[in-house]
């Protein structure tokens, strides 16, 4: 199997309220599923190098719930919280997402299609964010996500291909 494919992952804005992630994985669909949907694996990932994932509750069943928590390296809580509303094991997840730390609360929980395709023991991963406006869409793309992201994403493929 070949390198992992660091910081390629892609972000597009095709339209006001939506964020659309697009990365290859070298590694089979099952394997970036399931780095998905086991907590001991979130917590491998899901921080990338921002700090240590102190928690992730997940419930993996339509109307079930997930949490994740992490002690950021500057020592603040980050929480994010959300419910199933789709699920088809290796293939797609929809979910809510709620970031816990919002100012002045209450938004709308943001929707996340993740959709995994196989690619032939790769896996094309796309993750569709769609928000209430675009001054949101815009505040999380502000909050630097991106860099975030991409290292959550490295950390993800290197879970994953750990498991083959």
């Amino acid at each position: 199997m070949t390198a992992t494919t660091t910081h390629s992952a892609v972000v597009t804005l095709p339209a006001d309220t939506q964020i659309l992630v697009t990365r290859d994985f070298n590694a089979p669909a099952h394997l970036v599923y399931r780095a998905h949907v086991e907590p001991d694996l979130v917590k491998r990932w899901w921080a990338g190098e921002r700090g240590t994932v102190d928690s992730a509750e997940i419930d993996l069943r339509v109307g079930g719930r997930w949490r994740y928590v992490m002690t950021a390296n500057g020592g603040f809580e980050v929480a994010f919280h959300g419910e199933y509303r789709e699920i088809v094991p290796d293939e797609r997840i929809v979910c809510t997402e709620v970031f816990e730390g919002i100012p002045d609360g209450d938004l709308d929980p943001a929707v996340c299609i993740y959709t995994l395709t196989d690619l032939g023991g790769r896996t094309r991963l796309t993750v569709l964010t769609e928000v209430s406006s675009v001054q949101v869409r815009d505040m999380i793309i502000q909050s630097g996500m991106e860099s975030g992201l991409q290292e959550g994403m490295d950390a993800l493929e290197r879970v994953a291909r750990s498991l083959a």
